[in-house]
């Protein structure tokens, strides 16, 4: 896979959180879509209540690198859901890239590739397209592979370029948000080197498949939180159950956050409920495991 080299002069000036580069991770066009013709864009949906970025042809990561006076060593690559149609950029991205980094973590946001969105809305494209779920499922598949390898490009770049992000190779972690779920876990099942699997993983609402929940789990240490609503729309709360329970069956450390309230794509909103609180247990988490 021919991946983009990035000198480090690329990086200089991101001292401060606000300070964002955008990386490409691939040269020229990402290996197999390197005839899809779509362009990016950004905009906020009305159904979804958030800016979203769809259309991604041209995968990149976006760096919020932690004050050096703050930073840890630890580094968190954000994969956002939005069912492989969008990306929830801030809510799921961004917003939470930005606490990280308060918190001395370094924050990467991972823009992965998507379906096509033909319209201008890409929320109501994919609802139109859930009420057949297994066309739907049949449609992601090949754009869930493709994210995987982003994620696990991404992973790959930041451990090579550990120096000039001021990480620690060896304290990389992953969290992903409903579909953004689904693509972290991408690099924890189908990694077939240590180069590109994770040291720890976040799982936040999110859907594995059966094919995710039947592929055996590295042997390595891989701690994991998950968190869900149990009045999640998707109803997808008795997954994140599942994926507990595959992971302490397997003797991996793991933890379980289910609220009674919150629904589904809750993310760094305020909703006036415990849940909005999620982010400030996931911390407490991280620092439990000498991460923070």
């Amino acid at each position: 896979m021919k991946k983009l080299i990035i000198s480090s002069a690329f990086l200089l000036g991101l001292s401060t959180i606000n300070a964002q580069k955008s990386i490409p991770l691939y040269q020229g066009k990402a290996p197999g879509t390197e005839n899809w013709t779509q362009k990016e864009a950004q905009q906020f949906n009305e159904l979804f209540k958030t800016e979203v970025v769809f259309n991604v042809t041209q995968p990149s990561i976006l760096v919020f690198e932690a004050d050096k006076a703050k930073a840890n060593g630890t580094v968190i690559v954000i994969a956002p859901g939005g069912g492989f149609q969008s990306l929830s950029i801030n809510r799921e991205g961004i917003d939470v890239a930005k606490k990280l980094a308060e918190n001395g973590i370094t924050a990467i946001v991972l823009k992965y590739r998507l379906l096509e969105t033909k319209s201008n809305d890409p929320a109501k494209e994919m609802m139109e397209g859930i009420k057949d779920r297994k066309a739907f499922d049949a449609k992601t598949a090949p754009i869930k592979v493709m994210a995987g390898e982003d994620i696990k490009t991404a992973i790959s770049y930041i451990r090579t370029h550990a120096k000039e992000l001021n990480i620690n190779p060896e304290k990389l972690g992953v969290i992903g948000f409903s579909a953004g779920a689904s693509v972290i876990l991408e690099s924890v099942l189908h990694s077939k080197d240590a180069t590109t699997l994770p040291n720890f993983v976040a799982s936040i609402y999110g859907g594995p498949s059966q094919e995710i929940l039947d592929t055996e789990i590295p042997k390595s240490s891989l701690p994991m939180f998950i968190c869900a609503a149990s009045d999640d729309q998707l109803k997808l709360a008795p997954k994140s159950v599942l994926l507990y329970s595959k992971w302490l069956e397997a003797g991996q450390p793991t933890e379980l956050h289910i609220y009674e309230k919150g629904g589904h794509g809750f993310g760094m909103g305020k909703q006036n409920l415990p849940v909005d609180k999620w982010s400030d247990v996931y911390l407490d988490w991280l620092k439990f495991h000498n991460f923070l």
